[in-house]
């Protein structure tokens, strides 16, 4: 659909109920668009309150101060996502950070709208550059979870100053009959690869979060193994809240 006319079509990927609900509202009071929704099925977790919510999907992408830890300065590392499974899994990789390397000033970025990543001059939805730079600095390793195609990100961005430090992680044709969690485990989308991509593009962290890294590959171990032998993911993954 992003193939069609800036001026036509309209992507969405609510993160939450509530999300879904704000954007639903505004498509069926829209006229002249092709409006794309994409929403899973299954219940799933509330990360914003209704007014919250309007308020986000009104800006069609934002920082989630109450999930980031660089109290509003320049980050180490910003953590990006663009679905409800994706940031489900950038939420717990969020709070991993935060358990295991506290001192690491993380940025969450959520993406509701998905044309607000193209320039303004290609998209009415479109950021500047001045505004994606300022959610996305310049100069920071970006590690986004993205519902879809990696490339498809990688293709709304490329003019950006950034784009070389942007890293996605998405769908990559990999799955079978399989539980949730070790579905996003075989894309390499879970919440442990993700700390792991953080660990590794951070300049100077791997020499000091080698055990870090280690836990990570072990609890992806732990969750397969578990899933192979009983059918369903992991207690402590499928039952995960945020912290607090």
């Amino acid at each position: 659909m992003v193939n069609k006319k800036a001026d036509v079509i309209r992507v969405y990927l609510p993160p939450d109920a509530n999300t879904l609900l704000s954007v639903t509202d505004h498509c069926l009071r829209s006229r002249g668009y092709v409006n794309v929704i994409v929403a899973g099925k299954q219940p799933s977790l509330g990360w914003l309150s209704i007014e919250d919510a309007v308020a986000h999907c009104a800006r069609g992408i934002g920082i989630w101060d109450w999930a980031s830890t660089d109290e509003g300065g320049e980050p180490d590392v910003v953590l990006a996502c663009c679905g409800d499974v994706p940031t489900l899994e950038t939420l717990a990789a969020a709070a991993l950070i935060r358990e295991h390397l506290p001192e690491l000033k993380v940025r969450v970025v959520n993406v509701v709208d998905l044309m607000r990543l193209q320039p303004a001059s290609e998209h009415p939805h479109g950021m500047t550059d001045a505004e994606f730079d300022a959610l996305f600095t310049t100069d920071r390793q970006v590690i986004f979870a993205h519902h879809g195609y990696p490339t498809l990100v990688h293709r709304l961005t490329y003019r950006r100053a950034n784009h070389a430090n942007l890293h996605v992680r998405g769908y990559k044709e990999e799955g079978t009959t399989t539980t949730p969690f070790d579905m996003v485990m075989l894309n390499d989308l879970d919440r442990y690869h993700l700390v792991m991509d953080v660990i590794d593009r951070v300049p100077g962290l791997a020499s000091r979060a080698g055990h870090v890294r280690q836990a990570m590959v072990d609890a992806r171990l732990r969750a397969r193994t578990w899933t192979r032998t009983h059918g369903e993911d992991l207690p402590e993954v499928r039952d995960w809240t945020w912290p607090g």
